[in-house]
Protein backbone atom coordinates (compact mmCIF):
# COMPACT_ATOMS: atom_id res chain seq x y z
CA UNK A 1 0.00 0.00 0.00
CA UNK A 2 1.40 3.28 -0.99
CA UNK A 3 1.92 6.04 2.25
CA UNK A 4 -0.51 8.89 2.61
CA UNK A 5 0.67 11.84 4.39
CA UNK A 6 -1.17 12.47 7.65
CA UNK A 7 -1.77 15.92 6.12
CA UNK A 8 -4.19 14.29 3.49
CA UNK A 9 -5.93 11.83 5.45
CA UNK A 10 -9.18 13.98 5.36
CA UNK A 11 -9.16 13.13 1.56
CA UNK A 12 -9.37 8.73 2.65
CA UNK A 13 -12.70 8.75 5.06
CA UNK A 14 -14.08 5.34 5.05
CA UNK A 15 -10.75 3.81 3.35
CA UNK A 16 -7.99 2.28 4.74
CA UNK A 17 -4.47 4.07 4.41
CA UNK A 18 -1.10 3.54 5.30
CA UNK A 19 0.73 6.18 7.64
CA UNK A 20 4.92 6.54 8.18
CA UNK A 21 6.11 8.62 10.99
CA UNK A 22 6.64 9.20 15.02
CA UNK A 23 4.69 8.29 18.04
CA UNK A 24 4.42 11.69 19.91
CA UNK A 25 1.65 10.34 22.43
CA UNK A 26 0.53 7.42 23.82
CA UNK A 27 -2.23 6.48 26.12
CA UNK A 28 -3.84 4.03 27.77
CA UNK A 29 -7.78 4.10 28.38
CA UNK A 30 -9.72 0.53 29.63
CA UNK A 31 -8.25 -1.78 26.75
CA UNK A 32 -7.41 0.62 24.06
CA UNK A 33 -4.15 2.41 23.31
CA UNK A 34 -4.51 5.81 21.61
CA UNK A 35 -1.60 7.29 19.97
CA UNK A 36 -0.95 10.64 18.05
CA UNK A 37 1.23 10.17 15.24
CA UNK A 38 2.76 12.80 13.58
CA UNK A 39 4.86 13.19 10.29
CA UNK A 40 5.90 15.75 8.37
CA UNK A 41 2.32 17.10 7.11
CA UNK A 42 1.20 16.83 10.79
CA UNK A 43 -0.95 14.91 13.12
CA UNK A 44 -3.79 12.70 13.55
CA UNK A 45 -5.05 10.85 16.88
CA UNK A 46 -5.28 6.72 16.18
CA UNK A 47 -6.48 4.31 18.32
CA UNK A 48 -5.85 -0.06 18.73
CA UNK A 49 -9.30 -1.46 19.65
CA UNK A 50 -9.29 -4.39 22.27
CA UNK A 51 -10.51 -6.73 19.35
CA UNK A 52 -8.41 -5.84 16.81
CA UNK A 53 -5.24 -7.61 15.85
CA UNK A 54 -3.16 -4.80 16.22
CA UNK A 55 -3.67 -4.50 20.03
CA UNK A 56 -0.79 -6.40 21.21
CA UNK A 57 2.07 -4.77 19.11
CA UNK A 58 0.40 -1.31 19.96
CA UNK A 59 0.87 -2.24 23.53
CA UNK A 60 4.62 -2.47 22.90
CA UNK A 61 5.12 0.73 21.49
CA UNK A 62 6.05 3.83 23.61
CA UNK A 63 6.57 7.85 22.54
CA UNK A 64 9.02 8.37 19.89
CA UNK A 65 9.34 5.39 18.17
CA UNK A 66 9.12 5.83 14.46
CA UNK A 67 6.06 3.40 13.03
CA UNK A 68 4.23 2.40 10.19
CA UNK A 69 0.30 2.29 10.75
CA UNK A 70 -2.21 0.54 8.55
CA UNK A 71 -5.89 1.27 9.47
CA UNK A 72 -9.36 2.76 8.65
CA UNK A 73 -9.73 6.54 8.50
CA UNK A 74 -13.23 6.85 10.54
CA UNK A 75 -15.13 10.53 10.78
CA UNK A 76 -15.25 11.32 14.63
CA UNK A 77 -18.88 11.39 16.03
CA UNK A 78 -20.33 14.89 15.50
CA UNK A 79 -20.02 15.69 19.90
CA UNK A 80 -16.38 14.60 19.65
CA UNK A 81 -14.61 16.63 16.75
CA UNK A 82 -12.15 18.76 17.55
CA UNK A 83 -12.47 21.88 15.34
CA UNK A 84 -9.55 23.75 16.42
CA UNK A 85 -7.34 20.47 15.87
CA UNK A 86 -5.87 19.43 12.80
CA UNK A 87 -7.62 16.23 12.03
CA UNK A 88 -10.24 16.54 14.81
CA UNK A 89 -12.87 15.13 13.03
CA UNK A 90 -11.24 12.27 12.22
CA UNK A 91 -9.70 8.91 13.30
CA UNK A 92 -7.36 6.02 12.26
CA UNK A 93 -8.55 2.68 13.89
CA UNK A 94 -5.68 0.72 13.75
CA UNK A 95 -5.46 -2.32 12.17
CA UNK A 96 -1.64 -2.78 12.00
CA UNK A 97 1.37 -0.89 13.11
CA UNK A 98 4.95 -2.16 12.67
CA UNK A 99 8.17 -0.81 14.65
CA UNK A 100 10.46 0.74 12.58
CA UNK A 101 12.81 2.19 15.30
CA UNK A 102 12.70 2.06 19.01
CA UNK A 103 13.34 5.55 21.12
CA UNK A 104 14.86 5.43 24.21
CA UNK A 105 13.98 9.36 25.26
CA UNK A 106 15.60 11.38 28.12
CA UNK A 107 12.41 13.09 29.19
CA UNK A 108 8.91 14.23 27.49
CA UNK A 109 9.24 16.78 25.13
CA UNK A 110 6.34 18.23 27.16
CA UNK A 111 8.60 18.51 30.41
CA UNK A 112 9.86 21.63 31.50
CA UNK A 113 13.74 22.04 31.14
CA UNK A 114 16.15 24.47 31.59
CA UNK A 115 18.31 25.75 28.81
CA UNK A 116 21.48 23.82 29.29
CA UNK A 117 19.50 20.53 29.32
CA UNK A 118 17.80 21.97 26.14
CA UNK A 119 21.04 22.33 24.65
CA UNK A 120 22.35 19.10 25.79
CA UNK A 121 19.58 17.05 24.07
CA UNK A 122 19.29 19.39 21.14
CA UNK A 123 18.92 16.35 18.66
CA UNK A 124 15.92 15.21 20.71
CA UNK A 125 14.43 18.51 21.97
CA UNK A 126 14.23 19.81 18.43
CA UNK A 127 11.37 18.14 17.97
CA UNK A 128 9.22 20.01 20.02
CA UNK A 129 6.22 21.58 18.58
CA UNK A 130 7.67 25.16 20.66
CA UNK A 131 11.21 24.47 18.67
CA UNK A 132 9.87 23.66 15.18
CA UNK A 133 7.64 26.52 15.54
CA UNK A 134 10.34 28.88 16.18
CA UNK A 135 12.52 27.51 13.30
CA UNK A 136 9.40 27.53 10.88
CA UNK A 137 9.58 31.11 11.69
CA UNK A 138 13.55 31.56 10.83
CA UNK A 139 12.86 29.92 7.85
CA UNK A 140 9.29 32.46 6.69
CA UNK A 141 12.29 35.39 7.72
CA UNK A 142 14.82 34.16 5.78
CA UNK A 143 12.38 33.75 2.63
CA UNK A 144 11.05 37.19 2.91
CA UNK A 145 14.64 38.47 2.93
CA UNK A 146 15.27 36.54 -0.25
CA UNK A 147 11.73 37.84 -1.81
CA UNK A 148 12.61 41.33 -1.29
CA UNK A 149 16.03 41.38 -2.49
CA UNK A 150 14.68 40.11 -6.06
CA UNK A 151 11.66 42.21 -5.78
CA UNK A 152 14.35 44.91 -5.33
CA UNK A 153 16.70 43.93 -8.40
CA UNK A 154 19.40 42.00 -6.21
CA UNK A 155 21.72 39.34 -7.05
CA UNK A 156 22.12 36.72 -4.95
CA UNK A 157 25.86 35.02 -4.40
CA UNK A 158 27.59 33.12 -2.11
CA UNK A 159 29.75 34.54 -0.05
CA UNK A 160 33.07 32.44 1.23
CA UNK A 161 33.56 31.16 5.17
CA UNK A 162 37.04 31.20 4.80
CA UNK A 163 38.69 35.04 4.19
CA UNK A 164 42.25 36.02 3.48
CA UNK A 165 41.86 39.15 6.02
CA UNK A 166 39.60 40.09 8.51
CA UNK A 167 36.62 42.72 7.47
CA UNK A 168 36.35 44.27 10.83
CA UNK A 169 40.17 44.67 11.29
CA UNK A 170 39.80 43.00 15.08
CA UNK A 171 40.84 40.15 16.84
CA UNK A 172 37.73 38.67 16.81
CA UNK A 173 38.46 36.42 13.72
CA UNK A 174 39.18 32.75 14.30
CA UNK A 175 42.26 32.04 13.02
CA UNK A 176 42.74 28.39 10.54
CA UNK A 177 46.20 26.78 9.67
CA UNK A 178 46.17 27.21 5.60
CA UNK A 179 48.18 25.62 2.90
CA UNK A 180 51.75 26.41 2.81
CA UNK A 181 52.38 27.78 6.48
CA UNK A 182 49.51 30.80 5.48
CA UNK A 183 46.80 31.84 8.08
CA UNK A 184 43.41 32.42 6.90
CA UNK A 185 40.28 33.33 9.10
CA UNK A 186 36.82 32.61 9.23
CA UNK A 187 34.90 35.02 7.89
CA UNK A 188 33.75 37.56 10.30
CA UNK A 189 31.35 39.35 7.84
CA UNK A 190 30.82 38.57 3.92
CA UNK A 191 31.55 42.66 4.11
CA UNK A 192 34.38 42.51 1.12
CA UNK A 193 33.07 40.19 -0.84
CA UNK A 194 29.83 42.43 -1.10
CA UNK A 195 31.44 45.23 -1.71
CA UNK A 196 33.24 43.07 -4.31
CA UNK A 197 30.22 42.01 -5.93
CA UNK A 198 28.54 45.88 -6.51
CA UNK A 199 31.10 46.04 -9.07
CA UNK A 200 29.84 43.04 -10.81
CA UNK A 201 26.20 42.75 -10.50
CA UNK A 202 25.41 46.69 -8.76
CA UNK A 203 23.21 45.18 -6.47
CA UNK A 204 23.80 41.78 -4.60
CA UNK A 205 23.22 39.91 -1.66
CA UNK A 206 24.06 37.04 0.68
CA UNK A 207 23.00 34.89 3.48
CA UNK A 208 26.03 33.45 5.09
CA UNK A 209 27.08 32.06 8.35
CA UNK A 210 30.25 34.28 10.29
CA UNK A 211 31.98 33.86 13.10
CA UNK A 212 33.21 36.17 15.96
CA UNK A 213 35.74 34.84 18.22
CA UNK A 214 34.92 37.32 21.00
CA UNK A 215 34.89 35.95 24.17
CA UNK A 216 31.08 36.57 25.03
CA UNK A 217 29.05 34.64 27.20
CA UNK A 218 25.62 36.46 26.98
CA UNK A 219 21.97 36.05 25.94
CA UNK A 220 22.59 38.33 23.14
CA UNK A 221 25.70 36.81 21.18
CA UNK A 222 27.23 34.25 19.31
CA UNK A 223 30.16 32.78 18.24
CA UNK A 224 28.36 31.40 14.68
CA UNK A 225 25.58 33.11 12.82
CA UNK A 226 23.45 33.81 10.21
CA UNK A 227 23.88 36.95 8.10
CA UNK A 228 21.22 38.60 6.03
CA UNK A 229 23.58 41.18 3.81
CA UNK A 230 23.01 43.53 0.73
CA UNK A 231 25.18 46.28 -0.54
CA UNK A 232 24.14 48.49 -3.42
CA UNK A 233 25.94 50.67 -5.71
CA UNK A 234 24.72 54.30 -7.04
CA UNK A 235 23.35 55.71 -4.08
CA UNK A 236 22.99 59.21 -2.65
CA UNK A 237 23.73 58.42 0.91
CA UNK A 238 23.52 55.75 4.10
CA UNK A 239 19.59 56.67 3.63
CA UNK A 240 19.37 54.88 0.58
CA UNK A 241 20.31 51.78 2.00
CA UNK A 242 17.98 52.12 4.99
CA UNK A 243 14.89 52.43 3.17
CA UNK A 244 16.08 49.20 1.94
CA UNK A 245 16.10 48.20 4.88
CA UNK A 246 12.64 49.02 6.27
CA UNK A 247 11.38 47.65 3.40
CA UNK A 248 12.78 44.51 3.86
CA UNK A 249 11.49 44.45 7.57
CA UNK A 250 8.42 45.61 6.72
CA UNK A 251 8.08 42.66 4.41
CA UNK A 252 9.82 39.94 6.85
CA UNK A 253 6.91 41.10 9.17
CA UNK A 254 3.85 40.70 6.94
CA UNK A 255 5.30 37.49 6.45
CA UNK A 256 5.56 36.24 9.93
CA UNK A 257 2.46 37.47 10.92
CA UNK A 258 3.27 38.55 14.27
CA UNK A 259 1.74 42.03 15.38
CA UNK A 260 4.76 44.51 15.57
CA UNK A 261 4.43 48.40 15.85
CA UNK A 262 5.45 49.95 13.33
CA UNK A 263 4.42 53.62 12.13
CA UNK A 264 4.18 55.05 8.15
CA UNK A 265 8.06 55.36 8.84
CA UNK A 266 10.29 54.32 11.45
CA UNK A 267 11.76 56.68 13.77
CA UNK A 268 15.36 58.12 13.13
CA UNK A 269 18.22 59.68 15.65
CA UNK A 270 21.42 60.47 15.17
CA UNK A 271 23.50 58.58 18.11
CA UNK A 272 24.10 62.56 20.10
CA UNK A 273 20.50 62.56 19.55
CA UNK A 274 19.78 59.39 20.99
CA UNK A 275 22.17 60.14 24.25
CA UNK A 276 20.00 63.39 24.46
CA UNK A 277 16.73 62.06 24.59
CA UNK A 278 17.82 59.34 27.33
CA UNK A 279 19.79 61.83 29.31
CA UNK A 280 23.33 60.05 29.00
CA UNK A 281 26.43 61.89 27.90
CA UNK A 282 27.47 62.09 24.08
CA UNK A 283 30.65 61.87 24.86
CA UNK A 284 29.77 57.54 24.88
CA UNK A 285 30.67 56.24 21.52
CA UNK A 286 28.04 53.79 21.30
CA UNK A 287 24.73 52.88 22.92
CA UNK A 288 25.22 50.10 25.65
CA UNK A 289 22.73 47.34 26.19
CA UNK A 290 21.07 49.09 28.67
CA UNK A 291 20.59 52.48 26.61
CA UNK A 292 19.54 50.10 23.90
CA UNK A 293 16.70 49.00 25.99
CA UNK A 294 15.33 52.19 26.63
CA UNK A 295 16.14 53.99 23.29
CA UNK A 296 13.05 51.42 21.90
CA UNK A 297 10.75 52.22 25.03
CA UNK A 298 10.77 55.98 23.97
CA UNK A 299 10.35 54.44 20.55
CA UNK A 300 7.61 52.65 21.24
CA UNK A 301 6.09 55.42 23.58
CA UNK A 302 6.59 58.25 21.17
CA UNK A 303 6.69 56.73 17.76
CA UNK A 304 4.21 53.98 18.05
CA UNK A 305 7.63 51.78 16.77
CA UNK A 306 9.18 48.69 17.85
CA UNK A 307 12.12 49.63 15.39
CA UNK A 308 14.16 52.89 16.02
CA UNK A 309 17.23 53.86 13.34
CA UNK A 310 20.27 55.03 15.00
CA UNK A 311 22.76 57.37 12.83
CA UNK A 312 26.56 58.79 12.69
CA UNK A 313 28.60 56.79 15.02
CA UNK A 314 31.85 58.66 15.37
CA UNK A 315 34.20 57.44 12.78
CA UNK A 316 36.60 55.21 15.17
CA UNK A 317 33.84 53.28 16.37
CA UNK A 318 33.30 52.12 12.66
CA UNK A 319 35.74 50.11 10.51
CA UNK A 320 37.48 51.54 7.96
CA UNK A 321 35.74 51.46 4.96
CA UNK A 322 32.72 53.55 6.49
CA UNK A 323 31.96 57.04 4.49
CA UNK A 324 32.12 60.04 6.63
CA UNK A 325 29.72 62.48 6.70
CA UNK A 326 31.44 66.39 5.30
CA UNK A 327 28.47 67.54 6.93
CA UNK A 328 29.18 66.58 10.28
CA UNK A 329 33.14 65.60 10.76
CA UNK A 330 34.01 62.84 13.13
CA UNK A 331 30.65 61.28 12.44
CA UNK A 332 29.88 58.50 9.81
CA UNK A 333 26.81 57.95 7.20
CA UNK A 334 26.27 54.75 8.94
CA UNK A 335 23.92 53.29 11.49
CA UNK A 336 22.40 50.75 13.59
CA UNK A 337 18.49 49.14 13.66
CA UNK A 338 17.33 48.51 16.93
CA UNK A 339 14.64 46.31 17.40
CA UNK A 340 12.74 45.80 21.00
CA UNK A 341 15.98 46.58 22.85
CA UNK A 342 18.28 45.74 20.62
CA UNK A 343 20.64 45.96 17.45
CA UNK A 344 19.48 43.94 14.92
CA UNK A 345 21.22 45.28 11.76
CA UNK A 346 24.20 47.86 11.01
CA UNK A 347 24.50 48.68 7.95
CA UNK A 348 25.81 53.03 6.15
CA UNK A 349 27.71 54.14 2.73
CA UNK A 350 30.97 52.88 1.94
CA UNK A 351 34.14 54.56 0.85
CA UNK A 352 34.38 54.21 -2.79
CA UNK A 353 37.52 56.07 -3.62
CA UNK A 354 40.91 53.61 -3.73
CA UNK A 355 42.96 56.58 -2.27
CA UNK A 356 40.94 57.37 0.53
CA UNK A 357 40.41 53.45 1.41
CA UNK A 358 44.33 53.01 1.71
CA UNK A 359 44.26 55.89 4.05
CA UNK A 360 41.78 54.44 5.99
CA UNK A 361 43.12 51.24 6.18
CA UNK A 362 46.60 52.98 7.45
CA UNK A 363 45.35 54.98 9.91
CA UNK A 364 43.21 51.58 11.15
CA UNK A 365 46.57 50.45 12.15
CA UNK A 366 46.10 47.64 9.29
CA UNK A 367 48.16 46.96 6.20
CA UNK A 368 47.07 47.57 2.91
CA UNK A 369 49.35 44.80 1.23
CA UNK A 370 46.61 42.18 3.24
CA UNK A 371 43.50 43.47 1.62
CA UNK A 372 44.98 44.04 -1.83
CA UNK A 373 42.55 41.31 -3.59
CA UNK A 374 40.16 43.76 -1.89
CA UNK A 375 41.35 46.79 -3.08
CA UNK A 376 41.32 45.52 -6.68
CA UNK A 377 37.45 46.19 -7.15
CA UNK A 378 38.25 49.55 -6.12
CA UNK A 379 40.69 50.26 -8.07
CA UNK A 380 38.90 48.83 -11.27
CA UNK A 381 36.18 51.62 -10.61
CA UNK A 382 33.26 51.60 -7.77
CA UNK A 383 30.36 53.73 -7.60
CA UNK A 384 29.41 55.50 -4.46
CA UNK A 385 27.65 52.41 -2.34
CA UNK A 386 26.17 51.43 0.92
CA UNK A 387 24.79 48.15 2.31
CA UNK A 388 23.03 46.21 5.49
CA UNK A 389 23.80 43.27 7.85
CA UNK A 390 20.93 41.83 10.00
CA UNK A 391 21.45 38.95 12.79
CA UNK A 392 18.92 36.73 11.34
CA UNK A 393 19.28 34.43 15.14
CA UNK A 394 18.70 38.28 16.72
CA UNK A 395 15.91 39.01 14.93
CA UNK A 396 14.14 36.00 15.30
CA UNK A 397 14.57 36.33 19.25
CA UNK A 398 13.10 39.47 19.20
CA UNK A 399 9.84 38.72 17.35
CA UNK A 400 8.86 36.05 19.37
CA UNK A 401 10.07 38.20 22.52
CA UNK A 402 12.93 34.65 23.25
CA UNK A 403 14.70 35.53 26.34
CA UNK A 404 18.00 33.97 24.67
CA UNK A 405 19.65 34.10 21.52
CA UNK A 406 20.32 29.99 21.97
CA UNK A 407 16.55 29.64 21.85
CA UNK A 408 16.58 31.07 18.56
CA UNK A 409 19.48 29.22 17.11
CA UNK A 410 19.35 25.74 15.52
CA UNK A 411 22.63 24.67 17.05
CA UNK A 412 24.59 27.06 19.33
CA UNK A 413 27.94 27.89 19.07
CA UNK A 414 29.50 30.42 22.24
CA UNK A 415 32.50 30.45 24.00
CA UNK A 416 31.62 27.37 26.18
CA UNK A 417 29.41 25.55 23.85
CA UNK A 418 29.88 23.64 19.95
CA UNK A 419 27.14 21.00 20.44
CA UNK A 420 28.06 20.03 23.73
CA UNK A 421 29.60 22.07 26.69
CA UNK A 422 33.44 22.79 25.95
CA UNK A 423 34.24 22.54 30.18
CA UNK A 424 31.85 21.51 33.25
CA UNK A 425 34.50 23.80 35.31
CA UNK A 426 32.31 26.10 37.36
CA UNK A 427 35.19 28.76 36.78
CA UNK A 428 34.29 29.31 33.04
CA UNK A 429 33.77 32.81 31.99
Amino acid sequence: MERTLIGDLHTKVGQRALVMGWVSVRRDQGKMVFFDFRDRSGSVQGVALPLSGSIDAAKEVRNEYVVSVEGTVNARPEGNIKADVQNGDIELEIQKIDIISVAEIPFELSSETNLDTYLDHQPYTLRSERSKDIFKLQETIIQAFREEMKVQDFTEFQAPALAGADAEGGAMAFKVDYYYDKMAYLATSPQLYKQIMVGVYERAFTTPKVFRGEKHSTTRHLSEYSSMDFEMGFIKDHVDVMAVLEKTMRLIVKKTGLEIAMPAMFPVLKLREAQKALGVSTDELDLDPEHERALCEWALKEHGSDFIFVTHYPMNKRPFYTYEDEADPGYSKSFDLLFRGIEISTGGQRIHDYNKLVSNIKTWGLDPEKFKFYLEAFKVGMPPHGGSATGLERLTARLLNLPNIKEATLFPRDLNRIDTLLSTDKNTK
